[in-house]
């Protein structure tokens, strides 16, 4: 299988964003199977347009997202990722929208066809704080996961796809003291558990979990 991961840039007036950086430490194959590493900016429509465009290019079996999220102690896997892009389009940094509407067509949300709950378990069994989250937010990470399942719905039928917001490091909390952080080696022991529970299992497990935040 090749799968592609990608990572946003820095944005909000951060000089680093973790997710980047752990795409960045991630090996380039596991067990046997090839994976691609790919930085998207955090812009709605502009992120969709990078991943869209590579996958054009070359073919991939699983698309998997990285994104930052300040306030959360775990990592977490999202199963949803909604509808939103009925909204007036942001301006290039992401924030406040122009004048000119956006149809979308689509589901009202489309959920990650990944083992989600599977990702969750293989990093908490690994000694990684992880949790199954059901709300990706409603800035650029849950839009490149609404917009991941559009893709896939319309185009891709062979991809599965997902995301995962990561906690901020500590370099970025020193001046946040009420934040919880976590390492970036952590981050990443988290992820490639997710990445091995990924390419071993098709199906998920049948456990109540999920929350919001």
């Amino acid at each position: 299988m090749r799968i592609l991961v990608t990572g946003f840039d820095p944005f909000g007036g951060e000089k680093i964003n973790p997710a980047l950086e752990a795409v960045k430490l991630l090996p380039n194959e596991i067990a046997g199977h090839e994976i691609k590493k790919l930085e998207i900016p955090t812009v709605f429509h502009k992120s969709k347009d990078v991943i869209q465009t590579h996958l054009q290019q070359s073919q991939y079996d699983i698309v998997l997202a990285i994104g930052q999220v300040g306030g959360r102690y775990e990592i977490t896997p999202e199963r949803v990722g909604i509808n939103i892009d009925d909204a007036r389009i942001p301006d290039n940094e992401g924030n406040q929208p122009i004048d000119e509407p956006i149809q979308q067509a689509g589901e009202a949300a489309y959920f990650s066809n990944l083992p989600v709950k599977r990702m969750t378990e293989a990093m908490k069994k690994c000694g990684v704080p992880a949790r199954l989250s059901n709300t990706a937010g409603t800035f650029v990470c849950n839009h490149i996961l609404y917009q991941l399942g559009y893709l896939q719905a319309t185009q891709f039928s062979y991809i599965k796809f997902g995301f995962i917001h990561v906690p901020f490091i500590p370099e970025q909390v020193t001046d946040k003291p009420e934040k919880p952080s976590m390492s970036i080696d952590t981050i990443v022991k988290g992820l490639l558990a997710a990445l091995e529970a990924i390419v071993e299992y098709d199906d998920d497990i049948k456990v109540a979990l999920g929350e919001t935040h």
